[in-house]
């Protein structure tokens, strides 16, 4: 089973590695790769360079020898849509399960997502929800949703994609957005990032300004 969590990772912090490490225990994996975006397709784009990005995310994972990274939206020009690395991957391994993990926003609103049906049929979606979120969805991704849930996470291996589980998740509530805009006005570490991120911070001074393309 080959499991994908993807993101801007702007920075990298505990919530994610939390949810990866959640994902690796429920279902039992190998290994999971952080997958960096360059030019998310839902969002602004990142405020500081790959580089550091890429950076932050070797320190963070380097305690975890089941994380790894796959960087192959860093190498493609334009937009990163999941669906043409999920596609990509779907080509590489074609007998394989695959797992695109996603929190409870993104699913929300995944039918707001480029060739969002497209996805459902490449991978399983496992999607952390931590205690209070709700599923909040209408129409065809609602009717998705009751098609293809299941309720034991064992059930993704017997079948290469379709399927949705949702993982339940902790309460630690950590926001990219929200951290920015602490080490702005503080410039002091987060105890929502790892270690060695906050070193990576203050060493290369990121975060300091509204534009801080360091």
């Amino acid at each position: 089973m080959i499991a994908i969590f993807g993101g801007t990772f702007d920075p990298v912090h505990l919530g994610h590695i939390n949810m990866a490490k959640q994902c690796v225990n429920a279902l039992n994996l190998n290994t999971l790769y952080f997958m960096p975006c360059a030019l998310p397709a839902h969002k602004m784009a990142p405020g500081i360079s790959t580089e550091h990005r890429v950076a932050m995310l070797n320190a963070a994972i380097a305690p975890y020898p089941f994380f790894q990274l796959d960087l192959r939206e860093l190498h493609r020009t334009g937009p990163s849509y999941s669906l043409l690395s999920l596609q990509e991957l779907r080509a590489q391994h074609p007998n394989t399960p695959i797992v695109f993990l996603i929190g409870m926003d993104s699913f929300n609103n995944l039918d707001k997502w480029y060739q969002w049906q497209a996805i459902t049929q490449l991978c399983h979606i496992v999607v952390y929800q931590r205690p209070g979120q709700q599923c909040a969805v209408s129409g065809h991704l609602q009717h998705y949703m009751q098609q293809a849930q299941v309720n034991n996470a064992k059930t993704l291996s017997h079948t290469v994609a379709g399927k949705l589980y949702f993982l339940p998740g902790e309460m630690l509530d950590a926001a990219s957005s929200n951290i920015r805009q602490q080490l702005k006005n503080t410039n002091k570490k987060n105890e929502l990032l790892p270690d060695a991120v906050s070193l990576y911070i203050e060493r290369h001074a990121l975060y300091q300004n509204d534009d801080n393309t360091n």
